[in-house]
């Protein structure tokens, strides 16, 4: 048996950070152990979930049906938000399968899709007509005021980090005087005694060298 796999996420972070594509891989490696097969190929996208247009699907479909391989897919929800994206997949003639569903067929698989398909629908006009009810007894729609809300979130940000700054500047300046020099010793030096960066990462050269320009920064 041979296989070709698919891994889809929906927003750009999700593909950037890593979060749900190794899921999906884990899913697929744990199906592809019980079986005695060949992986052909791995495609990944980072799509919307209502978009039709995937390019690397594509290329997953084509290499499958040039290998008479199979598509095997992790979640059945990676594809079923838009029943004429898998009725087209369905009509290109490529055997598929997902490992949250190992033994549903095409026909009960499309069936998942119209509903998913529906459902998307219904929430769209519950929306639409929401909106309109609330827009008729003269609710103002969005945030009035987002531009305060803006400005006071990036005050925040920037006095957190200027915060941030002043002790992290405390913690190097007392490195620097046991005589550490350079920006790599200092960030090993940082990351021996817990100390984490902004985003609870590790330090780097780049990450202290940031600190102290900003200390200078904001000492002119």
């Amino acid at each position: 048996m041979k296989f070709v796999s698919y891994y889809r996420v929906s927003t750009k972070r999700q593909g950037l950070d890593g979060y749900g594509i190794q899921a999906q891989k884990d899913a697929v490696e744990r199906y592809l152990k019980t079986l005695e097969c060949a992986l052909l190929g791995s495609f990944e996208e980072v799509e919307s979930g209502g978009k039709n247009d995937r390019a690397k699907l594509q290329e997953a479909i084509q290499l499958a049906k040039a290998q008479k391989a199979i598509l095997v897919i992790a979640k059945l929800d990676r594809l079923s938000r838009n029943a004429a994206f898998l009725l087209q997949l369905q009509d290109s003639g490529v055997d598929f399968v997902c490992c949250d569903m190992p033994h549903a067929d095409k026909f009960s698989v499309g069936i998942l899709a119209l509903l998913a398909q529906k459902e998307r629908e219904m929430i769209s006009q519950r929306t639409k007509a929401g909106l309109a009810v609330a827009k008729q007894r003269g609710k103002v729609l969005g945030n009035p005021r987002a531009k305060d809300a803006w400005n006071k979130a990036v005050a925040s940000i920037k006095g957190n980090r200027a915060a941030f700054v002043t002790t992290a500047s405390k913690t190097i300046a007392e490195i620097q005087g046991a005589g550490v020099k350079t920006l790599a010793k200092i960030a090993d030096c940082l990351n021996k005694r817990g100390e984490e960066t902004p985003r609870g990462g590790l330090w780097t050269a780049t990450a202290v060298r940031r600190v102290l320009l900003d200390a200078r920064k904001g000492a002119c």
